[in-house]
């Protein structure tokens, strides 16, 4: 079975190639196993017959479900990432899920989950940049695989915040427009991160704007446990910025957000 499996996806891959999908690195395609399965190979296939991915190029990212790599595009650099549909865990997955009243009806076998989730990052990437929070612009949600905006320059993906030294008043900038993001995912977009910290925003090295990614936890106000995930959000974002000097109460950044909603309804 093994054997049979593996020529298929030799076949799928060569398929791939035929089809236009370059590959800068020749073993790209074949990192691991668990990422560019028989399933991820036929998707990425179906995209690149589609001219939305044209060539699969190094790693950018690898987490505890998805890895991302970078890609091209039609005409410019792109994101690529992948869900893992054979290692990963999606128990916490499926508690976001299940609270979210958007995904209702969802099934609950991993594949299922899978798929929800990957266009549930792309939901809320849309509803986020929609209410002015600087996010990978997303393009399209297939199966497992979500294709975006590469924020980088030069192939080079920008630096996370944890990474990055900050002047004082740069730093209270950044931290400024950080919340008042929180804010607008709150009470523009309906939104919570659900996971925000040092290790999920990007920050573009030449003007220091922070760019928020990793949205597939995000969920609506509507979610039982939203209020939970915003101050925990804010406390991150409290914490991390004290070193530079900034020392603000997460429950007073709470109610001031929470305050804005009641006054819009």
């Amino acid at each position: 079975m093994k054997k049979e499996v593996t020529k298929k996806v030799k076949r799928i891959d060569t398929e791939v190639d035929r089809s236009r999908m370059r590959r800068k690195d020749a073993d790209t395609l074949k990192v691991k196993e668990n990422v560019f399965d028989e399933p991820t190979l036929k998707t990425l296939y179906t995209l690149s017959n589609k001219g939305i991915v044209e060539a699969i190029g190094g790693s950018i990212s690898t987490g505890k479900e998805a890895n991302v790599f970078l890609a091209e595009g039609e005409d410019r650099d792109i994101a690529v990432k992948i869900y893992r549909m054979s290692s990963s865990t999606f128990r916490s997955m499926e508690d976001y899920i299940l609270g979210d009243p958007r995904f209702r009806n969802i099934r609950h076998s991993k594949r299922d989950i899978i798929f929800a989730w990957t266009k549930k990052e792309q939901r809320n990437l849309v509803r986020a940049k929609e209410a002015g929070v600087l996010v990978p612009e997303p393009i399209v949600a297939e199966r497992n695989i979500l294709v975006m905006e590469f924020m980088g320059e030069d192939e080079v993906s920008y630096p996370q915040l944890k990474d990055i030294k900050l002047e004082t008043e740069t730093a209270r900038e950044v931290y400024n427009t950080i919340i008042n993001y929180i804010n607008l995912l709150y009470n523009k977009a309906n939104l919570v991160h659900g996971d925000l910290s040092e290790y999920n925003i990007l920050i573009v090295p030449d003007t220091k704007e922070p760019v928020i990614i990793d949205m597939g936890q995000s969920v609506t106000k509507e979610h039982p446990r939203s209020r939970d995930f915003l101050i925990r959000d804010i406390e991150n974002i409290v914490r991390y910025f004290k070193k530079y000097g900034i020392n603000e109460e997460p429950q007073e950044l709470y109610s001031a957000i929470r305050n804005k909603e009641e006054k819009t309804e």
